[in-house]
């Protein structure tokens, strides 16, 4: 029986002694329970592809030529030719007795259709196929619109100029970048369409005319650009 007890006594302090180490991680606190240790790998940090240089500007709006619409004038499709030079020069002019619209541009000329700055069409009234007839019947707020590229841009006329042939600064003005305005940097896109003022001219007894029988004053429609549409 002593040998019994002693047995029994030595089983329950062995019992104790292995009791497992995870049971008493189970109870602890969760507030208070030991952060993980970190791990002895570090992963290095990745690195970034560089940032790409940025493309060349391409310009979207070159000289070219293009087809021209006036609803309120029953003006469809006339054809537009982008030339070299300045408005109703000897190019201009030749390009204007074959019945058509002439688009100068360069140097002394403007910018292509849809352009930043001014976009300048010039054609006959009185002549030709009479393609400007009735372009001083242009009102504020009739819509002119101009396609090439599988695009079409729709100028608003918001002003009229009268241009004189005579006046360097005339001139200047209406081949401005910004209309009437010489040396202003353009922010947005405008139109300027011409023809003669021929009758009005003759009716005040002004018969002046330049070497390519052009008169002295121009009728010039101002737009500004206020909307682009894929065609």
């Amino acid at each position: 029986m002593r040998a019994f007890l002693s047995l029994t006594a030595t089983a329950l302090l062995l019992s104790a002694c292995s009791s497992p180490a995870p049971q008493a991680e189970s109870i602890a606190s969760p507030s208070h329970s030991a952060s993980p240790a970190p791990s002895a790998r570090t992963d290095p940090t990745p690195s970034l592809p560089p940032t790409p240089t940025p493309a060349p500007r391409r310009e979207t709006h070159p000289p070219r030529d293009a087809l021209l619409t006036i609803p309120a004038l029953d003006i469809r499709n006339l054809r537009v030719v982008a030339y070299r030079g300045k408005t109703d020069d000897a190019a201009g002019t030749r390009i204007q007795n074959r019945g058509h619209a002439a688009s100068p541009h360069g140097p002394r000329g403007g910018a292509g259709p849809g352009g930043i700055g001014n976009y300048q069409v010039t054609a006959h009234r009185l002549s030709s196929t009479r393609a400007f007839l009735d372009l001083p019947d242009l009102d504020r707020g009739d819509r002119v619109h101009v396609t090439a590229a599988g695009t079409r841009w729709t100028y608003e006329i918001v002003a009229t100029r009268k241009t004189s042939f005579r006046s360097a600064r005339s001139l200047a003005e209406q081949r401005a970048a910004v209309p009437g305005h010489p040396g202003r940097t353009p922010a947005r896109a405008f139109l300027t369409l011409s023809t003669c003022a021929t009758p009005e001219d003759h009716a005040q007894g002004n018969y002046w005319s330049d070497a390519f029988d052009n008169p002295e004053h121009r009728i010039d429609k101002i737009g500004v650009l206020v909307r682009t549409d894929p065609t």
